[in-house]
């Protein structure tokens, strides 16, 4: 039978920083990948994601006058900064020369410039939702943050109308949070609800930026007994008329663990990162290269200094989400 005698535990000593870049989309518009493997979520490391997109402000309403909309002060993130810009009381829309159909996106360009972008005019004055096409919203370039679009079908001047202004997020607006997204430290990536639109020159999604940190592995010398943090499942019934049970089923997530032998309980490297959220890596046999338990979650230590023996401490690790399995 197969034992662990071979076995090595290793922990997140330090950290390897990112800076802030734009992910890699995976080839379905929904995940967006990083040059590390793993993410670490110790304090101070943790990932900091941002989409382009809209953060706050940015109403969009008529101006005073013909032919022009007022933007108010807004924050966005663009090309991973958090801008902040002040409002432009009045922005022309240039109408076309005949009544026909015509979108204009109001922007905010890779120089963080409240700009119009002029859509293709249309063959009449019936409006496209297809971007790009006669008629329809324009294609904004890669780099650039949709804030509202306008529409017009009259060539005449004329103050443009609420109506003629929408905002509706991730239709109209290019919002930050919109589709939201869930970090994968597991993979280095972040993962969108619903795929990001096709609405940049390309046709291209809006880009995602993330600084991060990878975790760099030290060996814990003398350690033992590692369990991974496991699902476990059980199951309940409810007695119902006829002499029948009604059953359900439900599942919880353990922590991980492992004793850990140390040189004095105070000074030791691990002792000193307890309530840190770490990443632990074990590996069943080091000569079988390949083959580990992934582990991220809050440190617990629970130290024991007898007077015959070793001080040791008995460790916990509270995961978020169960072990997993690395091979090859």
């Amino acid at each position: 039978m197969a034992t662990a005698e071979n076995a090595v535990l290793e922990y997140e000593a330090g950290q390897t920083a990112f800076p802030m870049a734009p992910l890699t989309d995976s080839g379905d518009r929904k995940t967006f990948a990083s040059l590390a493997e793993l993410w670490s979520g110790r304090s101070g490391y943790e990932p900091v994601v941002r989409p382009d997109g809209v953060l706050t402000g940015g109403l969009v309403t008529p101006a005073s006058g013909n032919d022009a909309v007022a933007v108010a002060a807004l924050s966005a993130n663009l090309a991973g900064v958090v801008e902040t810009v002040a409002a432009v009381a009045s922005l022309a829309i240039t109408r076309p020369l005949t009544d026909v159909a015509q979108v204009f996106s109001v922007t905010l360009d890779s120089a963080a410039a409240v700009v119009v972008v002029e859509g293709v005019e249309g063959s009449g004055s019936a409006f496209s939702e297809t971007r790009g096409a006669a008629g329809g919203p324009p294609l904004i370039p890669v780099g650039s943050v949709e804030i509202a679009q306008v529409r017009i079908n009259t060539s005449a001047a004329a103050p443009i109308s609420a109506a003629q202004i929408l905002q509706v997020p991730g239709v109209h607006q290019e919002l930050a949070g919109y589709p939201g997204h869930v970090i994968d430290p597991d993979s280095g990536s972040v993962s969108f609800y619903d795929a990001l639109p096709l609405i940049h020159v390309g046709p291209a999604a809006k880009k995602v930026y993330a600084s991060y940190a990878e975790p760099i592995f030290a060996e814990i010398d003398l350690a033992s007994d590692f369990v991974p943090a496991e699902e476990s499942y059980s199951s309940s019934s409810t007695q119902v008329y006829n002499g029948k049970t009604v059953g359900s089923a439900s599942k919880s997530l353990g922590q991980a663990g492992f004793t850990a032998y140390l040189t004095d309980g105070v000074s030791d490297p691990l002792v000193g990162l307890r309530g840190e959220r770490l990443w632990f890596k074990f590996t069943p046999n080091k000569y079988q290269a390949g083959r580990a338990i992934m582990t991220q979650g809050v440190l617990g230590i629970s130290r024991t200094f007898p007077a015959g023996n070793n001080i040791s401490a008995a460790c916990t690790v509270s995961p978020s989400a169960p072990s997993f399995e690395v091979t090859g």
